[in-house]
């Protein structure tokens, strides 16, 4: 992705110089950019709330603090860039410097977001095929630890494309596109690690000769997964497949870029709507609080067998066994 020709305007560049009509600005993407961030900010917020505030943090929990944390960094810089947009439209003066800074900074939220959603699986897919192993030598604050390499790797990431590509200052581009290969390899892997992990899961879950019941936890990670699969996978594939080799240029690519930006949004805003259906679901009403309903939704316990007390004291009896 080349900062220096900002996706966020592509509508405006001509395709070629043949007299090709250019792509004409549409608001319609930018107006439900708005309202799909404000509602994923919304549900974000009350999910960081929830796990930074009033619930003790586990190994998963962890995990969903900082994803939300991420999604609510993608959202804002989408909400305000869309923003900027309308104005310049309605010929208010708003700097084309500010939208590039948005558009740029997007991309660290969305690699955090992704190795993290990576991680989730594979944690999961670990415990299930070596569950013994995982509970027992399992580090206490792995998952703390991942997620701070995660977010410095992801801002290492971010600042090396910017410096290399122009946008800080002197342009390197044999430098800029060795960087942008190393993010693009790197999106490459994770897709592969997530995909990989969700589907082993899958496998042992439903056709191992040792069928492990359906967990809420396990239903929201996979529900979690396949939304970002539909929504949040094709923003990257545009930003590191379509821009690389420049078709964005091209009619009527020019326009993919609004409908990858609203997807991702979807995909960011998804996360507590997900939350809420599978820890609201087979659940009384007057039981049914938000701590209640985050707090099944990542129970990694069947319905059917345990309930959320039985499970707690049992997982604590084996870890302090071990």
């Amino acid at each position: 992705m080349d900062p220096t020709i900002s996706s966020n305007n592509i509508e405006s560049i001509p395709l070629n110089g043949t007299g090709h009509p250019q792509c004409s600005p549409i608001l319609t993407p930018s107006f439900l950019v708005l309202i799909i961030a404000l509602v994923g900010l919304a549900g974000n917020t009350i999910v960081l709330w929830l796990l930074g505030f009033r619930m003790r943090r586990k190994a998963i929990s962890v995990y969903v603090l900082n994803l939300a944390l991420a999604d609510s960094f993608f959202l804002c810089c989408h909400f305000i860039d869309s923003l900027l947009r309308i104005i310049d439209f309605y010929g208010i003066y708003a700097h084309k410097l500010s939208k590039e800074i948005l558009g740029n900074t997007a991309i660290i939220p969305y690699i955090s977001g992704l190795s993290i959603l990576s991680a989730i699986s594979t944690e999961r897919c670990l415990s299930v095929l070596w569950p013994i192993w995982y509970h027992c030598h399992r580090p206490k604050n792995m998952s703390a630890i991942i997620c701070a390499l995660i977010w410095v790797l992801s801002f290492l990431m971010g600042i090396l494309d910017w410096l290399f590509s122009g946008f800080l200052g002197e342009t390197h581009h044999h430098l800029w596109k060795n960087v942008d290969f190393i993010v693009t390899a790197f999106l490459i892997f994770l897709f592969m690690l997530l995909s990989g992990s969700s589907l082993t899961l899958l496998i042992r879950i439903l056709c191992g000769s040792r069928r492990k019941p359906l967990s809420r936890l396990y239903i929201t990670i996979s529900l979690t997964v396949m939304v970002y699969l539909i929504c949040g996978l094709p923003l990257g594939l545009y930003l590191f497949l379509l821009y690389w080799f420049g078709i964005h240029l091209h009619h009527p690519f020019c326009h993919i870029y609004p409908v990858t930006a609203v997807l991702s949004c979807v995909n960011s805003s998804a996360n507590p709507v997900i939350y809420f259906l599978v820890g609201s679901f087979r659940q009384h009403k007057k039981h049914r609080s938000l701590k209640m309903v985050l707090k099944r939704a990542l129970a990694d316990t069947p319905e059917d067998e345990y309930t959320d007390s039985h499970f707690q004291k049992t997982t604590e009896m084996s870890q302090n066994r071990c």
